[in-house]
């Protein structure tokens, strides 16, 4: 009886130590990047981004580990579906599409971290790191000011 008790306190010893070490995690990851008013309203039309950028979000209110691999997980699906999915025409460029697979890496990065309970804040940090560059990304197309006939030979 003695040794089953024992046992039982060293469990809840590391959950809670894993616990406690996710809010730690958590609570340094960067925030995300803002965006042009121009390219808000764009996003808000794109509802396939809209819905991961919902997912992503959520990230930042995340309190266990185990929500945090169920939010990755919608993460990944809603990432597929804008990847297959219609692209607004301002967006539908090499340079946002590569900065989209830049972010999917690091996602599945993330997730592959979660499911072999490595120590996944890197990955994290690497996964929002990307998805602001995605974000500058669109800033950086709206806001370009290079003449029409400079863009179109730019895909030559």
């Amino acid at each position: 009886m003695i040794l089953v008790a024992s046992c039982k306190d060293a469990v809840s010893e590391t959950a809670n130590a894993q616990e406690s070490g996710w809010e730690v995690v958590t609570d340094s990851l960067p925030k995300k990047n803002s965006v042009d008013s121009k390219v808000q309203m764009i996003l808000n039309d794109w509802l396939e981004f809209s819905a991961m950028e919902r997912s992503f979000d959520k990230i930042y209110t995340t309190e266990f580990r185990e929500d945090f691999v169920l939010i990755i997980e919608e993460l990944v699906e809603n990432q597929k579906k804008v990847e297959q999915g219609v692209y607004p025409v301002t967006f539908d460029i090499p340079h946002i599409k590569g900065r989209q697979k830049i972010f999917q890496t690091y996602i599945l990065k993330t997730k592959g971290d979660l499911e072999y309970r490595q120590n996944p804040k890197e990955s994290i940090l690497q996964m929002i790191t990307a998805f602001n560059d995605l974000r500058n990304q669109f800033n950086v197309v709206v806001n370009n000011t290079l003449p029409d006939e400079l863009r179109v030979n730019e895909k030559n």
